[in-house]
């Protein structure tokens, strides 16, 4: 999936290098699958960002940390546009970011109740300080609610399909994205505290609240070829094709627990799970965007009501 050419992009959206509070909160994991939340539920108190071991690369970071809002990683010359993001990692990530936040900002405006903020956004490499404690980019991408941040090392796209057999594509990095920000829209609406029930398994609230938000990034996908950029009058992203749409189910497929279980461990674990099936992520992302190609419907992603995750 394509961001349009003329789509305007303010690189700025983005920030670099970490901005930590004082290391409280638990980061929640989502594209990376396989969060540790079971040290969260049994250790609220710990401050460490919890997520996947990528094996990706744990060196210098190639940006400069310079704490809370600290220079923008991508330059107004290498982002400003939706061609831009159609060739540059970094630059797409920021695409994916601003064109959530559109589509958000004016869902969540028929809701007097909820009060509506966007996410920061920090793009990293190697490590990270954030107001969840510090992280490093082997535990791929994440949310950390005590900052309202969601953390990016653009280098998982490559290990999503290195070591966890994606197939990658732009749409399958765009459900990266919106699923984190999935996490944002759960924290600010109240859902993402019940993710902590002090159980793991196929029914834990640790599971509904990362299928929630892979239907969150549904919604989003469903409806991102008719959110409209309003500096250029255009819609964010081209219309999607069967292939793109198959490369994102195929992401949320790589990242369900069973998938990740059978490659570490050679067996499946049900009563382990932190993320849900593979299935589950595939029909849950799905249900999201169908909702949104009708109209969309916050209400049929409420995983926390479900009385069966298996849709």
């Amino acid at each position: 999936m394509s961001f349009n050419d003329n789509v305007q992009i303010d690189a700025g959206r983005a920030r670099s290098g970490g901005g930590g509070m004082g290391g409280r909160g638990l980061a929640i994991g989502g594209g990376g699958g396989l969060l540790a939340l079971l040290l969260a539920i049994f250790a609220p108190g710990l401050a460490g960002q919890l997520g996947i071991d990528t094996g990706g690369s744990t060196g210098q970071s190639q940006y400069q940390q310079q704490g809370a809002g600290g220079t923008q990683p991508v330059s107004d010359e290498e982002c400003s546009t939706g061609a831009d993001a159609n060739r540059n990692t970094d630059c797409r990530v920021i695409a994916a970011t601003e064109a959530a936040d559109q589509f958000w900002g004016e869902y969540m405006s028929q809701f007097s109740d909820v009060d509506w903020r966007q996410p920061q956004l920090t793009l990293f490499a190697g490590s990270v300080s954030t107001g969840c404690g510090s992280a490093s980019s082997a535990m791929g991408p994440f949310y950390c609610p005590a900052d309202e941040s969601m953390y990016f090392d653009t280098s998982f796209f490559e290990t999503l399909q290195s070591d966890f057999g994606a197939e990658g594509g732009p749409l399958a990095e765009q459900y990266i994205v919106a699923h984190e920000y999935g996490h944002h829209v759960q924290h600010v609406t109240g859902y993402l505290q019940y993710s902590r029930d002090g159980s793991t398994g196929p029914e834990s609230g640790a599971v509904r609240a990362e299928l929630q938000a892979d239907c969150l990034a549904g919604m989003w996908a469903g409806a991102a070829t008719t959110t409209v950029d309003p500096e250029s009058g255009e819609p964010y992203l081209q219309p999607i094709s069967r292939e793109q749409l198959r490369q994102a189910i195929d992401a949320a497929a790589a990242v369900g627990d069973d998938r990740i279980q059978e490659m570490s461990t050679g067996r499946v674990n049900p009563e382990a799970f932190t993320h849900g099936s593979s299935e589950q992520r595939m029909a849950w992302f799905l249900r999201g965007y169908e909702t949104s190609q009708q109209e969309p419907d916050f209400r049929q992603c409420d995983t926390f009501r479900a009385s069966s995750l298996d849709i």
